[in-house]
């Protein structure tokens, strides 16, 4: 099948795959953030420590995020609606496993190992897809798709422990991994844009023998060139640059949520007072993700330059954070670093399009994410050691607070070396000088002959 235009339609049918990829962030990053609400009870049931029950999550992230590589080369090979319709399936398959509930390395494997290959295998493509339907309006259409996670994240908090109330533990990982296979709906709406269609027509081409009485030009074969998984990005000094802000941006964005509780626990605030700070924190970072997409949208500002002071707000927030004293205080510093929090999200995949370009931002997601990985490991285990070593939970704010600001100066010399990538890039514009002004020799000769003529003449 051949398509006729393969430009980004920046709306239209685009729309639909922006609200697909919003349900997808919804039944992917926010269950995992509402899983800590089947802690307890999987703990109890089991009869373990706490240490060995968050493994759960753990190995659900790890897999997270080292399977994004995964996810980016199975989108290059074939479509990104496969791999998001496979990663509702596995994200199902691990929940409903897990209700089985046999023994902690049984929940391991699926509710750590399969969810977390479902939610990459779902969320990787579902982000991806959505930078391939738009161009000007890219940074508005990913900060509305990321705000499903949110938007999700509000509701599942109280859903889910009703679902537990009403049906157990085992009941309710059953039920959530029956709503998860909506991701398969959301998926078989993501349709391939132009260029995936011709790279298909291509593969069908090359392996039909001769005989067809047509042979195919260079210019059939040009898309399958783009169409393997750039490794080679680890060398592009800008790409570099913007994965070591990510990944130090990582180290930084687990801790928060970590300590905010504890933190509060310490200062003496009562336990219903302390949950409507994670709902302040979901509301603020909602509202974050949708304003700073609009704003980027207008293109007053490079979105480079537009991170860049997120990060700094974002930094300068978590250093504030530590000073608040009462329930009053620790709301409005918690709201200020949610929101920041929201806008940097907003916009942090549209600089990574920006940074690698469309036909490798598969890859450059997927690098990206095994990357910053690293960082989501060290953070949080590398934050509670200065937890400890100083006996006070606002230590671990400072220490995220001063890596995001480390991590900003990556994106000031990213900034600095795009700019100068740029003047190189442009044209010589000097203006020529007026003909008039300075005619050729061939006219000084011609007029001289004249002269010469008519003087003989005279």
């Amino acid at each position: 099948m051949q398509a006729k235009d393969s430009s980004p339609p920046d709306g239209g049918y685009g729309w639909v795959v922006v609200v697909s990829a919003f349900i997808v962030m919804g039944l992917t990053v926010a269950v995992l953030k509402t899983f800590g609400l089947f802690f307890v009870e999987i703990q109890e049931h089991f009869d373990e420590l706490a240490s060995t029950t968050s493994w759960i999550t753990s190995v659900t992230i790890a897999i997270f995020h080292l399977g994004a590589p995964v996810a980016s080369s199975l989108c290059v090979r074939y479509t990104h609606r496969a791999v998001v319709i496979t990663g509702g399936l596995l994200a199902f398959s691990g929940m409903a496993l897990g209700c089985l509930g046999l023994n902690m390395i049984w929940m391991y494997a699926t509710t750590g190992f399969l969810q977390g290959l479902g939610i990459s295998f779902s969320w990787t493509p579902a982000i991806s897809i959505v930078s391939h339907y738009f161009s000007k309006k890219r940074a508005l259409a990913n900060a509305i798709a990321s705000a499903g996670e949110s938007a999700f994240a509000f509701t599942f908090g109280p859903f889910f422990q009703w679902l537990i109330s009403q049906y157990g533990w085992k009941g309710a990982l059953l039920i959530i991994g029956g709503i998860q296979l909506n991701i398969c709906v959301c998926g078989a709406l993501m349709r391939p844009l132009a260029s995936s269609c011709l790279l298909e027509a291509s593969h069908s081409e090359t392996e039909t023998p001769p005989g067809d009485g047509e042979s195919r030009t260079d210019k059939d074969q040009s898309p399958i060139t783009h169409k393997t998984f750039n490794w080679m990005l680890v060398r592009q000094p800008e790409f570099v640059l913007y994965a070591i802000f990510g990944l130090l941006a990582a180290m930084s964005f687990f801790v928060p949520p970590l300590f905010l509780v504890p933190l509060s626990y310490s200062l003496g605030i009562d336990e219903s007072w302390t949950a409507s700070l994670l709902s302040i924190l979901a509301t603020v970072d909602f509202a974050g993700r949708l304003l700073c997409g609009w704003y980027a949208n207008l293109h007053i500002t490079r979105t480079v330059h537009l991170l860049t002071m997120t990060i700094a707000l974002i930094s300068t927030s978590l250093m504030l954070l530590p000073l608040a004293n009462n329930y009053l205080s620790l709301a409005i510093f918690t709201g200020f670093y949610g929101f920041f929090f929201g806008t940097t999200v907003a916009v942090h995949i549209t600089v990574l399009a920006d940074v690698a370009g469309m036909p490798d931002f598969d890859s450059a997601l997927g690098l990206f994410m095994l990357i910053r990985s690293a960082g989501g490991f060290v953070g949080p285990p590398l934050a509670g050691l200065i937890v400890d070593m100083a006996g006070d939970y606002r230590a671990g704010f400072y220490m995220a607070g001063a890596t995001l600001v480390l991590s900003a100066g990556f994106l000031v010399t990213l900034d600095q070396l795009q700019q100068k990538k740029e003047r190189r890039s442009q044209p010589n514009t000097k203006p020529k000088k007026p003909t008039l002004l300075y005619p050729s020799l061939h006219f000084l000769k011609l007029q001289n002959r004249r002269y010469q003529e008519h003087s003989v003449v005279v």
